[in-house]
């Protein structure tokens, strides 16, 4: 088994092989350029690449062309006559080939469904997919510290509802503990949370939640590569990319260290990868490149697709070992000075001008560097980008149902399980609450009756009796009965309110 991937020809006839090496595909990259100039296929050759190597691979489908990776490339094909062409010009082999695919859905519709829960997404990246405020933020950190410290499972949407309406009825009294809990914060949070779900959001939570062993599969030798359909995820582009966000912080937390591999054991392209920083706060910008800095010891190698350079953080970018540059169009002062920026990352070849190449590479046709033996970057080389083995463009409905119908996924993810979780037991809390409260407002009821026919009784008494000493003690047993009378009732009814009280502010969470 070769130890490279074949990316395309270099040089000045296009005739010097170009590879990203398998050992170092863990150390990142990127691949960049204007709409139009051959980004998706130089996604999908290293898709092919990485998993005819053994290595699992996870992707997100943004226009539903890279569903062909399922199907082997056709010589009746269109573009074939200009693959055959371009094949000899670099002098590759061209065999056309198909790919084991899994396909997903965060809506269930055009792949297994994939979901998470809201304790696994956490506030930080909830924060982030509401555009929440930082003292909204605040509010949601003190719901999910509730939701541990009381044994709250929180899995759905309809779980942090509850939990939120409790905590607003009880933010006075957290606030003591917690600092201010505005209810007007939690309103904020609530209304966001039904944005969310009326964009769909609501299928991301619940169980069952996705097994990671499930993206990490090898086939008859060949890694598994796993498809996200986006294009209607695309119309909620925070939930896109904070879905994909979470997922590539769930690979960090939960895979072992494992140094330098010889292969990664996953690559993750990551699309439209500038939603990921629009409007970013610093904390999930530093969190992004915490994980690019460390996840490559755990075998992951995280490659960004977008349209400029720029898009991404410095600090990431310096992370992003193998880069493929595709075209860049200068129109305004602005793209020039990016354009030069971009340019300034590569190593100088003498041979050309890397600004003018980036801006002047045809479409298929790229400005390439990739880590060497030593895992320095290579002298940039204007590329030839090979042609894809698998179909160029996406796959007829039919052909992906049979796909998943014959996935061993199949129906593992179809059904949701709602088991009891926070929602369910904040419901039984309050109907305890309101039966105790019930029953203590009954017993009151039941008292001040008594204390009624007590009074009635002792009156009857005291007009009935005959003789001058019955007169006389009357109204010194009146007196007495009723100051008895009425401690007894004010100590029930303080119980009682105390009763009320606890049952319905506080007996929601009290341990039972």
């Amino acid at each position: 088994m070769s130890d490279q991937i074949f990316i395309g020809g270099g040089g000045i006839d296009y005739s010097e092989p170009q590879y990203l090496l398998l050992d170092k595909g863990n150390r990142h990259g990127l691949i960049a350029g204007a709409t139009g100039t051959g980004k998706t296929v130089t996604l999908q050759i290293m898709a092919e690449g990485f998993s005819a190597a053994g290595v699992p691979v996870f992707l997100s489908d943004i226009k539903g062309d890279l569903s062909g990776l399922a199907a082997a490339g056709s010589t009746d094909s269109k573009p074939h006559d200009s693959f055959a062409k371009r094949a000899t010009t670099i002098g590759l082999d061209l065999q056309y080939d198909s790919f084991p695919v899994t396909f997903w859905d965060l809506f269930g519709q055009q792949g297994h469904p994939i979901r998470t829960t809201v304790a696994e997404m956490g506030p930080l990246l909830l924060s982030r997919l509401m555009a929440l405020t930082n003292v909204q933020e605040g509010v949601l950190n003190v719901a999910f510290r509730l939701a541990d410290e009381e044994g709250l499972p929180l899995l759905d949407l309809k779980d942090l509802q509850a939990l939120l309406l409790w905590v607003g009825q009880n933010a006075q009294k957290l606030s003591l503990r917690y600092g201010n809990v505005a209810t007007s914060s939690i309103g904020a949070i609530q209304r966001q949370l039904l944005v969310l779900e009326n964009q769909g959001g609501a299928a991301l939570f619940g169980e069952p939640a996705l097994e990671l062993a499930d993206l990490m599969r090898v086939k008859n030798g060949r890694g598994e590569i796993n498809i996200l359909a986006a294009d209607q995820l695309m119309g909620s582009p925070r939930l896109y990319a904070t879905f994909l966000l979470w997922l590539l912080s769930e690979l960090f937390e939960e895979l072992p260290e494992v140094g330098n591999p010889d292969k990664p054991k996953l690559v993750f392209f990551f699309d439209e990868a500038h939603l990921l920083f629009d409007d970013a706060p610093k904390v999930l910008v530093d969190k992004v490149e915490q994980v690019a800095r460390l996840i490559r010891s755990k075998g992951v190698g995280v490659y960004f697709v977008t349209q400029n350079p720029a898009d991404i953080p410095d600090n990431v970018l310096g992370q992003l070992g193998n880069r493929v540059q595709h075209a860049l169009r200068a129109f305004t002062a602005k793209d020039r000075r990016e354009l030069k920026s971009a340019a300034e990352t590569y190593r100088d070849n003498p041979a050309f001008d890397t600004a003018e190449a980036i801006q002047h590479v045809g479409t298929g046709e790229a400005v390439t560097s990739f880590l060497d033996r030593k895992g320095v970057p290579s002298v940039v080389e204007r590329t030839l980008i090979r042609p894809p083995s698998s179909q160029l463009g996406p796959i007829d409905a039919a052909a992906r149902k049979a796909i998943m119908s014959a996935s061993d996924r199949a129906g593992k993810y179809d059904a949701t399980i709602d088991r009891e979780s926070a929602y369910e037991m904040l419901k039984t809390r309050a109907a305890e609450a309101a039966q105790e409260a019930a029953a203590a407002e009954a017993q009151e009821a039941q008292i001040a009756e008594k204390e009624r026919e007590f009074k009635a009784a002792r009156r009857y008494d005291g007009t009935g009796a005959s003789g001058r000493s019955a007169t006389r003690k009357a109204p010194q047993d009146d007196s007495f009965a009723s100051a008895l009378t009425s401690a007894v009732v004010k100590e029930l009814k303080g119980t009682t309110g105390r009763r009320i009280v606890r049952g319905v502010l506080g007996g929601l969470f009290r341990g039972r």
